[in-house]
């Protein structure tokens, strides 16, 4: 196991009608921005109970946060709370608003450049203060209501940004908030989580025996509850441990003391910024091809996949191996995800394309060794075509 610091101080309120508990975790002379996608938030009443269970607090009220948050929509949220003296932000709806508002957040405190907050990658950005946030969690996928991280569209492209003083100070995961989401988001949302863990996890051994069997037990959980979950509307154990599974997905326990592989993040980031793909999708398309691709270098921790993920125990590794990506490709499938490029209407110019744009953004040497070059980029998004 490699060393490692790990820090999380998010709390997390579980379960069924619990936002009256807003009112002790808010100081209660915070004026607060709720911040949200959609009017779907209006629509089925989320707004109302929130504002509800802020009782008499001043609030601010900021809609509109597109899916893969873009910059523009995100400064005008910064200049409004700047404007209104905003001191707690409240963020309700998914990753994408989670992700925009850990971004308001922090720009709120700065006073210009504040697309630079977007240039430091995977390093934590040299911030010193950030408005505290909250989360009401409402589509369960990219574990943003318990880590430090988020993504933003910039210029048509997505950039990761990471600070410890964006971690939620809570976050609620309610099923009932989920209940309404489109079958598809359900899909995509299971797809994300499941890629984070792998992210995680299939990379080389190092003999971290607790994150490998955590990541183990998340993915089964994922791969049980995860098509009940979308299958089945009015399973609320299934839905409570697909919810559940999300957020441990990508909290930073199943990752610390590990390598990390994000490759097929930055394959799939590309593919959403020009072809509008949702993000789980593209990352459910991609992982497949890239581990039959990979499968070399992750070879050790394909076969404990295979054997502990996927109870595969028959035949030779390598056939365990093939079984257990053949495996992962049909579980996608079966959410009704197609694997295929070619369906989302990816030509051979776009994979150029693709491939060009991650070379502008420096995305040249991926993986846990750093040695996926933009060549084997070409032949994955070949190979799934």
């Amino acid at each position: 196991m490699l060393d490692f610091d790990y820090y999380n101080p998010t709390h997390i309120v579980f379960g069924q009608n619990r936002l009256a508990e807003l009112d002790k975790l808010i100081p209660s002379d915070a004026k607060v921005m709720i911040t949200f996608g959609g009017q779907s938030a209006k629509k089925f009443g989320t707004i109302d109970k929130v504002r509800e269970g802020l009782q008499s607090r001043s609030v601010v009220e900021f809609g509109g946060i597109e899916p893969n948050p873009r910059y523009e929509t995100l400064m005008r949220a910064v200049e409004i709370a700047q404007k209104e003296g905003v001191d707690f932000l409240l963020a309700v709806g998914g990753g994408s608003v989670m992700d925009g508002t850990k971004f308001i957040a922090l720009a709120a405190k700065k006073d210009s450049e504040h697309h630079n907050l977007l240039f430091h990658g995977f390093t934590p950005v040299p911030e010193k203060e950030a408005l505290p946030l909250g989360c009401v969690a409402t589509l369960p996928a990219t574990g943003s209501e318990m880590n430090m991280a988020g993504v933003i569209t910039y210029n048509e492209q997505k950039y990761p940004f990471m600070s410890p003083l964006v971690y939620p100070t809570f976050s609620f995961l309610d099923p009932d908030f989920t209940f309404t989401l489109p079958k598809e988001q359900i899909a995509n949302g299971v797809a994300d989580a499941f890629v984070h863990v792998i992210e995680q996890y299939l990379t080389v051994p190092v003999n971290a025996k607790i994150q490998d069997r955590f990541a183990e037990g998340v993915l089964k959980t994922l791969i049980e509850d995860g098509p009940v979950t979308y299958r089945d509307n009015d399973n609320i154990e299934a839905r409570k441990n697909f919810i559940w599974s999300a957020t441990s997905a990508l909290n930073g326990v199943i990752g610390v003391g590990v390598p990390q592989d994000w490759s097929t993040h930055m394959i799939g980031h590309e593919m959403t910024a020009m072809y509008g793909i949702a993000h789980g999708r593209t990352l459910a398309i991609i992982l497949p091809h890239l581990l039959r691709e990979r499968k070399a270098k992750k070879y050790e921790k394909l076969v404990q996949f295979a054997e502990r993920v996927w109870a595969i125990t028959d035949g030779t590794d390598d056939e365990k191996i093939n079984m257990a990506i053949d495996k992962t490709e049909a579980f996608f499938n079966s959410l009704d995800i197609v694997t295929n490029i070619t369906h989302y209407g990816i030509d051979d110019n776009g994979i150029e394309t693709i491939v060009n744009n991650m070379e502008k953004m420096g995305l040249t040497a991926l993986s846990e060794s750093g040695d996926l070059t933009l060549d084997i980029v070409k032949k994955i998004l070949i190979a799934a075509k």
